[in-house]
C-alpha cells in the first residue's frame, strides 16, 4: 500500500513537471502580435533570438516579449514612455534599441535587472531629462547613444555612472555646457596618459550643441585640440555657439580670456621636525577663476585644520597646521587646487625625529629668545634604541611663529603674492637658518675633542673641503667621513681616511642645500664625534652672477673701443689740421700769383673770369689788400711790374 502511494506521488511529479516544459516551450516560441521575432540557429541547435516591434500604431513597450531574447528593437512607434521594470524578466537582452518612438518619460527604475546589457540606444525621441542613475542598473553597458533629443544638461552627479561607457553620443540635444568633473573621467583629465595607440578607446559625440563657450567648457576645448588621446570625437569641427565674440568660431581656434589653469607652490618640499612640536605647511595657488584648496593625507583622506584666504583675484593660499606631532603623522601632504580649468597639486613630506629637550634659552627684552628668534634643541632618544637619532642642532620653534607669519602673509597684497612674496619669506628663513648653522658650528669647534677645528672651506656648488686638527689622535689613526643632508639619514655617504690628512674634498654635491659632515674616530663614545654643518653655493645664483657681467662686458667692452676710436680720431685730426694749414697757405700764396689780367679773351681760364667778376666793396677791399701785399712780394722778372687786382 505505501508502494503504490510513493509511485503515485512520483508519477504525479513527472505530470506536473511536462506541463510545465510544455508551457515553458509554449512562452519561448511565443511572439507578441504588434512584432517580429526571428531566431538565429546554429549548427549545433543553439542560437539567438532578436525582435523587432515597429508598429506605427504601438503605444506601449510590449511585456510578452520571449524571455531568451537577446536583442530587442522597438522603432516608429507611437510608445511615450518606459515604465518601471518594463524588461526586467529580459536577464540574457544584450541589445536593447528603442529609436525614433515619442520617449518622452524615462523612469528611474526603466532597466531593472538588466545585468548584461552591452548596448543601450534612445536616439531620436524627446527626452529632455535623463535618469543618470538608472545606468548602475546595467553593469556591463558600454554603449549609449542619446543623440538627437532634448537634453540640456548632464549633471555632475552623472559622473559616477559613465565610468564605464566607451561610446557615449549626446550629439544634437540642446547642452550649452558640460561639468569640468565628467570630463575628468576621459583622459588626459584623469590622470591616465594613454597613448593613442592603445586599444581602448573612448568615442564621443558631442557636435551640433549650442555650446557656450567660457571656462566652463575650456577642457573640452583643450580636449579637441589635442592630437595624441585616446578620446575620439565624431566630429572634429566643434563650434561655439556663444557668448557673441565666439559664436561659429571652431573649438581648435577659440581663445578663451581670463581662464587659467592653476599653479600650486609649498614653502617647502620636505620637513623634518622633532616629536611634539607644531608644524605649519603653506602653499599658494593662482588660477582663473581662483581656484579652491583642499589638503589630503597619503591614503587620500582630508584634512581639515586648515585655513584658507584670498587676498585677492585669482590667488588662494593655504596653512593646515599640525600640532604637537607624533610619529603616526609623518607623511605625504598634498594640497591640491581646482577650478573648471583644470587642477594642480604639491606634496610635503614631513618627517618626525629626535625629542624635545626641556632647556631653552633665556628670553631677551622684545619677545623674542636669542639672536635668531625662539628655537628648541634636539637630542638623541635615550632609554630605546628602536628611536630614530637625531643629531643636536636648532629649529625654530613653529607654534610662537603662527601668530607672525598670519600678521605677514595678511600684509602681503595679491600682486606680491604673484611676484614671488612667499620667496622672499624662504630666503629670509634660509639666511636665519644659515646663521644658526654658523652659530653651531662655532660651539662645536669649541668642545673639547679628539678632531679640532673642525671647518669647511671653499665651498661651490657641488663640492667642498673639510679641514681639521688632530689634537689627541696619531697620525696614521684611520677617520670616516660622514656626510648626509641635513635631516636625511637615509642618503649618508662615507669615506675613509687619515686623522694626519688634516683635509679631505667631499664632492657629487646638490647645489643650494644644507648638509651635516661627521669625523667618526674608533674608540670615540657614540655620540661625541664632531659634526659640521654647512651650504653648498646656489649655482642658480652663480649663473645669475655670470649673466650679469657677461651683460656688463658686452655693454662696456663698445663703450672702451668707441672712446679708444674717438681719443685716436682726434689726434690724427689734429696732425691732418696742421698740413692742411701749410697746404692751404702754399696754395693760396701760388693762386693769387698766377691770377694774370693780360688775357681778357672770351677762352680766358675760369679763375681769370672769377677774378674780373663785378664784388661788393668788402670783398673788393679784401681782395685788393691781400693781393697787393702777395704782389709787392713776388716778381716773375726783373722787367715785369707790380700786378693789383684792384
Amino acid at each position: 500500500m505505501s508502494f503504490r502511494g510513493v509511485s503515485g506521488d512520483i508519477m504525479c511529479r513527472i505530470l506536473c513537471l511536462h506541463v510545465f516544459l510544455c508551457c515553458f516551450s509554449m512562452a519561448l516560441s511565443f511572439c507578441p502580435s504588434q512584432c517580429t521575432c526571428v531566431f538565429h540557429g546554429r549548427t549545433d541547435g543553439t542560437g539567438t533570438r532578436s525582435v523587432l516591434c515597429n508598429d506605427p500604431d504601438m503605444s506601449d513597450i510590449p511585456v510578452n516579449v520571449p524571455v531568451d531574447t537577446i536583442k530587442l528593437r522597438v522603432e516608429k512607434t507611437a510608445v511615450r514612455r518606459i515604465p518601471t521594470e518594463a524588461f526586467y524578466y529580459l536577464v540574457e537582452l544584450r541589445y536593447l534599441w528603442i529609436t525614433y518612438n515619442s520617449i518622452t518619460s524615462v523612469d528611474t527604475g526603466s532597466f531593472y535587472n538588466l545585468k548584461v546589457l552591452h548596448e543601450l540606444r534612445l536616439d531620436g525621441n524627446m527626452i529632455s531629462v535623463f535618469p543618470w542613475e538608472s545606468l548602475k542598473e546595467m553593469p556591463r553597458l558600454r554603449t549609449l547613444d542619446l543623440h538627437n533629443n532634448r537634453l540640456t544638461n548632464v549633471p555632475t552627479e552623472a559622473t559616477p555612472y559613465l565610468l564605464n561607457i566607451t561610446y557615449l553620443d549626446i550629439s544634437s540635444n540642446k547642452l550649452t555646457t558640460l561639468s569640468s568633473d565628467l570630463m575628468d573621467i576621459w583622459p588626459p583629465f584623469n590622470g591616465l596618459r594613454v597613448s593613442s595607440n592603445a586599444s581602448q578607446k573612448v568615442v564621443l559625440g558631442l557636435q551640433d550643441n549650442p555650446w557656450f563657450c567660457d571656462c566652463k567648457i575650456s577642457k573640452l576645448i583643450e580636449m579637441s585640440k589635442m592630437a595624441d588621446t585616446p578620446v575620439v570625437l565624431m566630429d572634429l569641427f566643434l563650434t561655439c555657439a556663444a557668448p557673441e565674440n565666439l559664436a561659429g568660431v571652431l573649438f581648435q581656434r577659440a581663445e578663451l580670456e581670463n581662464c587659467v589653469k592653476p599653479s600650486v607652490m609649498t614653502s617647502a618640499t620636505k620637513i623634518t621636525s622633532p616629536l611634539g612640536s607644531n608644524v605649519l605647511l603653506r602653499c599658494d595657488a593662482t588660477g582663473s577663476p581662483t581656484p579652491t584648496l583642499y589638503w589630503t593625507k597619503s591614503d587620500g583622506s582630508p584634512v581639515n585644520n586648515a585655513v584658507q584666504e584670498s587676498p585677492g583675484e585669482g590667488i588662494k593660499w593655504s596653512i593646515m597646521s599640525l600640532n604637537g606631532i607624533e610619529y603616526k603623522d609623518a607623511g605625504n601632504y598634498s594640497c591640491k587646487a581646482k577650478n573648471v580649468a583644470g587642477s594642480a597639486e604639491a606634496t610635503i613630506c614631513v618627517s618626525v625625529a629626535g625629542t624635545i629637550s626641556t632647556t631653552t634659552p633665556p628670553l631677551r627684552p622684545g619677545g623674542g629668545t636669542g639672536p635668531t628668534g625662539q628655537y628648541m634643541t634636539l637630542t638623541p632618544p635615550t632609554g630605546n634604541s628602536n628611536s630614530p637619532f637625531m643629531m643636536t642642532t636648532v629649529f625654530p620653534r613653529l607654534s610662537t611663529t603662527l601668530s607672525v607669519l598670519q600678521r605677514q602673509l595678511s600684509s602681503i597684497s595679491g600682486n606680491d603674492l604673484q611676484k614671488g612674496s612667499l620667496k622672499q619669506i624662504k630666503n629670509q628663513q634660509g639666511g636665519n637658518m644659515k646663521k644658526l648653522a654658523a652659530d653651531e658650528k662655532s660651539k662645536k669647534n669649541d668642545a673639547s675633542q679628539p678632531i679640532k677645528n673642525l671647518q669647511i672651506m671653499e665651498e661651490t656648488a657641488d663640492s667642498a673641503v673639510l679641514l681639521w686638527t688632530a689634537g689627541g689622535l696619531l697620525n696614521d689613526a684611520p677617520l670616516t667621513v660622514v656626510c648626509s643632508p641635513y635631516g636625511d639619514d637615509d642618503t649618508k655617504r662615507t669615506m675613509e681616511t687619515r686623522a694626519g690628512s688634516g683635509k679631505v674634498l667631499l664632492d657629487g654635491l646638490s647645489p643650494g642645500m644644507r648638509y651635516s659632515v661627521c669625523l667618526v674616530a674608533k674608540g670615540t663614545p657614540a655620540g661625541k664625534d664632531p659634526c659640521i654643518d654647512f651650504y653648498t653655493e646656489d649655482s642658480e645664483q652663480n649663473q645669475l652672477f655670470f649673466i650679469i657681467s657677461a651683460i656688463a662686458c658686452a655693454l662696456v667692452l663698445p663703450l672702451i673701443a668707441l672712446l679708444i676710436y674717438k681719443i685716436i680720431a682726434l689726434y690724427c685730426k689734429g696732425q691732418n689740421t696742421a698740413l692742411d694749414e701749410d697746404e692751404l697757405e702754399k696754395e693760396s700764396y701760388v693762386k693769387f700769383e698766377t691770377i694774370s689780367m693780360k688775357q681778357r679773351t672770351l677762352n680766358s681760364h675760369p679763375t681769370e673770369l672769377w677774378a674780373r667778376r663785378p664784388t661788393n666793396e668788402s670783398q673788393r677791399l679784401l681782395l685788393c689788400s691781400r693781393s697787393s701785399i702777395d704782389s709787392q712780394m713776388t716778381y716773375k722778372s726783373d722787367s715785369s711790374r707790380s700786378e693789383y687786382l684792384c
